[in-house]
């Protein structure tokens, strides 16, 4: 009995050790996704998120084009990090419409002046609620909407260089 108490601890680590070394080998890969891709938009109407800028609301998402919806906020650092490739979408023709979320005007502003205005409308979302009404799981985030405002593809996470031509594939199969 004494042999089994004195080799307890020693099985208690060897169990924690496996768990950890289980934990390390498993897929990170744990993203949440939008139950809304294939579906139509939420209805939603936000204010210009900039003064005499124009909002942006789900009907102007439904014009029959194609257009990327980019969800970024001013204090998002992987949001600048995306910057280059939303300007860079914009220069091949592609039309983007943002929503900032939790941000001030101010600091929209600076963040545009900063890094570039890829975006045709900007709607201001203070509280997140279309934010939580797309399923988007945080900043940035973009979902390629189609000309009748149904959400054909979400991109997770910052648009590097690498994804540029997949987004634009997306696109063109939305139209």
């Amino acid at each position: 009995m004494k042999r089994a108490i004195i080799w307890a601890p020693l099985l208690v680590f060897a169990i924690f050790v496996a768990m950890f070394a289980f934990g390390l080998n498993r897929s990170p890969e744990q993203v949440i996704s939008s139950r809304l891709v294939g579906q139509k938009l939420p209805d939603f109407a936000l204010p210009g998120a900039l003064p005499g800028q124009p909002g942006l609301a789900s009907a102007d998402l439904a014009k029959g084009k194609p257009r990327l919806l980019n969800i970024f906020a001013s204090w998002c650092v992987p949001c600048v990090a995306e910057a280059p490739q939303l300007m860079a979408l914009k220069q091949a023709g592609v039309q983007i419409d943002a929503i900032a979320i939790r941000d001030r005007p101010e600091d929209v502003a600076n963040f545009l002046k900063r890094w570039g205005n890829p975006y045709a409308r900007i709607g201001g979302d203070k509280q997140s609620r279309v934010q939580i009404a797309l399923g988007s799981s945080g900043v940035p985030e973009s979902f390629i909407i189609d000309g009748r405002g149904v959400i054909r593809h979400q991109h997770i996470g910052d648009i590097r260089p690498e994804d540029v031509p997949a987004i634009i594939a997306a696109l063109e199969a939305a139209r």
